[in-house]
C-alpha cells in the first residue's frame, strides 16, 4: 500500500475503512496468497491498517456473509477452509439441482432473455482477455453469474435462493484450489449450453450442464497448501 494510499484510507469514515480491508483480505483470499485456516487476527489486522477492532470486526463480518471467513466462538476469525467433502457434496448438490434449472428455463426463455445471456457471455469473453489476479476474480464471479442468470430465468425463487448459496460456496472452492486452464473450456461450455437453449433442447442443455459441472470439479486440486504470513499476503 503506496504512502498516497494510506493518506486517502484515512481520510475515509468508519465504514468505508470497513470497506477498504474487507477488499484487501478478500483480494488475498481469492488470489490465494492467504491460505484456508488462517488466522486473521482483529489485533494484527487493526495494526495493518491503522483502524480500531470495531472497523476490523465489521469487516470480517462482510467476509463472513460471503462464506470467505469463519468465526469460531473463543478462537476468532479464519480463512474458510471448505474441507474435501464440503466441495464434493457442493457439486453434487448442483447436479441435482441444475439439470431441473435447465429444463425450467426453456420453457421460460425469452429472446430478451438471449439477448442478457449473449451479453454476458461476451463479457466473460473480455475477462479471459485480461490477465492478472484482478481478471481471474472477474472471471470466477462471471461464471457463477452466468448459472444465476438460469436460475433467475426459470422462475423458481425457492431454487434461486439454493443456487445464490451453492454458486457462493463453489466460487470459494474454485477459487481457494481451482486450476488456471479452466476458464477457456468452462467458457466454451457456457456458449454450448446457451445453444442446446436455444435450440429449446432440455435434454442436451442438461446433459451439457452436468458435463460442465463434471469438468470445473475435476479441475480442483484441494491439496493443502502454505500461505504467506498476513502482513506480506497484504504487501504492507
Amino acid at each position: 500500500m503506496s504512502l498516497q494510499e494510506k493518506w486517502i484510507f484515512a481520510d475515509n469514515n468508519a465504514e468505508d475503512r470497513a470497506f477498504a480491508i474487507r477488499e484487501a483480505l478478500r483480494n488475498a483470499i481469492i488470489d490465494r496468497r492467504l491460505a484456508p485456516g488462517t488466522k486473521l487476527s482483529e489485533a494484527e489486522v487493526g495494526e495493518l491498517f491503522d483502524v480500531s477492532r470495531t472497523v476490523v470486526r465489521s469487516a470480517l463480518q462482510m467476509l463472513g456473509y460471503e462464506g470467505l471467513v469463519k468465526t469460531e466462538r473463543n478462537r476468532g476469525a479464519f480463512v474458510s477452509n471448505p474441507s474435501p467433502e464440503e466441495a464434493v457434496q457442493v457439486f453434487a448438490s448442483r447436479r441435482l439441482i441444475e439439470p431441473g434449472i435447465v429444463t425450467a428455463a426453456v420453457e421460460k426463455l425469452t429472446e430478451e432473455h438471449l439477448h442478457l445471456f449473449r451479453q454476458h457471455l461476451r463479457e466473460e469473453e473480455q475477462h479471459l482477455r485480461d490477465h492478472g489476479p484482478a481478471a481471474r476474480r472477474a472471471e470466477i464471479k462471471a461464471s457463477g453469474d452466468f448459472h444465476l442468470l438460469l436460475a433467475k430465468v426459470a422462475g423458481n425463487a425457492i431454487l434461486q435462493k439454493f443456487m445464490d448459496e451453492l454458486i457462493a460456496r463453489s466460487s470459494l472452492v474454485i477459487a481457494l484450489y481451482g486450476g488456471t486452464g479452466i476458464s477457456r473450456c468452462g467458457h466454451n461450455e457456457h456458449h454450448d449450453i446457451l445453444a442446446a437453449l436455444e435450440a429449446r433442447d432440455a435434454k442436451a442443455a442438461s446433459a451439457l450442464m452436468l458435463h460442465h459441472i463434471d469438468h470445473i470439479e475435476a479441475d480442483l486440486d484441494l491439496r493443502s497448501r502454505e500461505g504467506l504470513a498476513l502482513k506480506d499476503a497484504l504487501g504492507l
